[in-house]
Parts: structure tokens; sequence; C-alpha cells
């Protein structure tokens, strides 16, 4: 359970520190900074944060936290095959679709670490929130 899918929402939380879920965000970023958890975002998770993040920030400070990301997490290729299964699934949210897709393609995810837990209800994959996956990391 070492290689996980970080949700934009848990990201954000980081960014935006906000009280009580960034915390949580910030011990799951330092693990993977320390590389004791591999990390993994999507294309698609890196478009959004940019376009969030550049409503409250100059786009070189977007780019420097964005760059800054980059460095602590892997991120996953999406193709054609990733869009055609999220178009074709019954996931609710196409966004998600596309993360769950990515991270079951690759072969390299073992979890979804994500606050909304219920978007991921169709995921073939485990799915945490932040607070219970630091739990069964740290007791596992």
């Amino acid at each position: 359970m070492n290689r996980v899918l970080i949700d934009t929402d848990v990201i954000l939380d980081f960014f935006f520190d906000r009280k009580p879920f960034s915390d949580q965000a910030a011990i799951i970023l330092t693990l993977c900074e320390r590389k004791t958890l591999t990390g993994f975002v999507t294309p698609v998770m890196i478009s959004n944060l940019y376009y969030i993040l550049r409503q409250q920030a100059r786009h070189s400070k977007v780019i420097e936290k964005l760059s800054q990301l980059t460095e602590i997490v892997e991120i996953l290729s999406m193709d054609k095959m990733v869009v055609r299964e999220a178009l074709q699934s019954d996931f609710k949210d196409f966004e998600d679709a596309l993360q769950h897709f990515a991270a079951t393609t690759s072969g390299e995810v073992d979890v979804i670490i994500t606050r909304n837990v219920k978007d991921y209800q169709r995921s073939s994959l485990g799915v945490l929130t932040p607070d219970n996956f630091i739990k069964g990391f740290v007791e596992g």
C-alpha cells in the first residue's frame, strides 16, 4: 500500500491550508517527499490544480508550486484507452473516472487517497480518506 493516487482535493487541502484536512495532506506529501510513499497524480489533476491555484496567485507562483509538487510525485499517463474506459464507465464524475482508469491501467497504484470516497464507489482499487490511510500506514 505504498503506491497511492493522491486526489485533487487532498492536494488542494495542502495548498490552501484547509484546516483540519491540511495536516493530513501535509503528512502524505511529506511521506512522498521522503520516498517512504510513492504518490501519483495525473495530467488532468495538474491542469485542474493550475486553474484553481491561478485564481489566487500569479502564473509564476503557481508554476513554481506545481513544479515543486512534480518533484515529489509521479505523473501517470493518460491515453485514448484511459479516456474511452472513463467514457464507458458507470462513474458519475468523469474526472474521477479518468483518475481511476489512469491508476488501474498503470498497474502502479495500490490505493486512491481522497476525502470524497463516495465518488470512487465504482473503483476496483482501495479507496481511503487521508485520515484512514495515515492510521493504516502507521499501524501497518
